[in-house]
């Protein structure tokens, strides 16, 4: 039975051991790949600047749109600015033709005053004429014919109804005056009326005038509070853009430390396979990862010109496009363009030592750039008078040429 418990043991453990097993073999290919290669950072390096460029031309479409908004609020702030100034102006004309009316209303007040006191007089004295005439005419001792039966002879009857005319005449002429000066007075009234109501007419259309300028100050606040509302909506739109985009730089920059990491580790790999590539001093890289030398370092038949020439360094045959690195570190003191050398750049290594790098599709760094070994520098071409993609590698010491091979194991 206890020989029974013992293999039952042996075996559960021996099961375990291999499930543990499965498990960490399942896990260390996973961490083994979980290593981007450095083409694989590379794609996302591509996309993600590519993504960045969209973003790029969101933000640059979406500040032209608020720069067009910006504009339109502009000209609306001076369509609302000369309405502001047309109510204003119709403001005081309002006021100006009110201060009119309450003026004509006073004249009109003063002439009603004139008229009032003319025809009072004038009542007043028909008032006494036809006193005196009823006077005469009543049953009284008095009457206008006793007045003339009064007459002493002829001529105290002609002179009675002399005074008699003369009376009556004068009061004639005074109601007529009286009566003249109501009528001009009552026709002054009439034409300060005729006046004020013309000034009330303009008063009513400068009020329709005014309202139809409200409306309008009305639908140009209405349309700058859209405007601004659009504004804010633009640029928080840029806002938005420019997070995305900011964090779009920082995952770029952390993708490209992680290309230049791959690319140093693929690198050292490739250098490994190569058999080291290093003198013993360690203070030297390959160049570039090469496929064959074509050309070595001394005198050769030209590929181009035919003649024999001194070569001054080794030519490394490699794909366009191959990351070429800087040999050693130092002061980059040339990187330009010449006829025969295509695109090239020269590195002083501070000790005598300067090394030369020909050919190139382009170049990355600039002159006076300080630059550390294994660091990306170019890509491999055929610039210049060349036959076919490769490097030309040379090395100087004190200025003149000496062979690579002495520093560097190309075979």
């Amino acid at each position: 039975m206890d020989k029974r418990k013992l293999l039952i043991s042996i075996v559960a453990g021996l099961l375990a051991a291999l499930m543990i097993f499965g498990i960490i073999a399942g896990i260390l290919p996973t961490y083994a790949s979980a290593e981007k290669s450095s083409s694989e950072i590379k794609q996302e390096i591509d996309s993600l600047k590519s993504d960045k460029k969209e973003i790029e031309k969101e933000i640059a479409k979406l500040e032209g749109k608020l720069s067009s908004n910006l504009s339109e609020m502009k000209d609306i702030i001076a369509q609302k600015n000369v309405i502001d100034q047309q109510v204003a102006l119709l403001h005081e004309q309002t006021q100006n033709i009110n201060d009119q009316i309450v003026a004509y209303g006073n004249l009109i007040a003063d002439k009603q005053a004139e008229l009032d006191e003319a025809t009072a007089r004038w009542k007043e004295l028909s008032d006494k004429y036809k006193e005196r005439i009823r006077a005469m005419e009543e049953d009284g001792n008095i009457s206008y014919w006793s007045v003339l039966f009064k007459a002493s002879d002829f001529s105290d009857l002609l002179d009675r109804v002399s005074m008699i005319q003369e009376i009556a005449a004068a009061d004639q002429r005074r109601l007529k005056e009286l009566n003249d000066a109501a009528k001009v007075v009552e026709e002054a009234k009439a034409g300060l009326e005729e006046e004020k109501r013309a000034l009330e007419e303009s008063k009513v259309e400068l009020e329709a005038a005014n309202k139809k300028l409200e409306e309008s100050r009305a639908e140009t606040d209405k349309l700058l509070k859209e405007l601004i509302a659009t504004g804010d909506k633009y640029q928080k739109l840029i806002d938005e853009h420019e997070e995305k985009e900011s964090e779009a730089k920082a995952t770029l920059s952390k993708l490209e430390y992680e290309y230049d990491a791959a690319k140093e580790r693929e690198y050292q790999e490739w250098l490994a396979q190569q058999g080291g590539g290093t003198v013993s001093s360690g203070s030297w890289v390959m160049p570039i990862r090469y496929d064959m030398v074509t050309s070595g370092y001394g005198y050769r038949i030209h590929p181009v010109y035919g003649t024999r020439r001194m070569h001054h360094g080794i030519d490394l045959a490699a794909p366009k496009g191959r990351e070429i690195y800087a040999a050693r570190s130092g002061v980059v003191t040339n990187a330009s363009y010449a006829s025969d050398a295509g695109y090239n750049v020269t590195i002083n290594h501070m000790d005598g030592l300067a090394s030369v790098y020909m050919h190139m599709t382009h170049y990355i760094v600039s002159a006076g750039q300080y630059v550390v070994a294994g660091q990306v520098i170019g890509y491999c071409g055929s610039t210049g008078t060349s036959t076919g993609y490769h490097l030309h590698f040379g090395i100087y010491k004190n200025g003149s040429s000496v062979n690579p091979a002495n520093y560097l194991n190309f075979y």
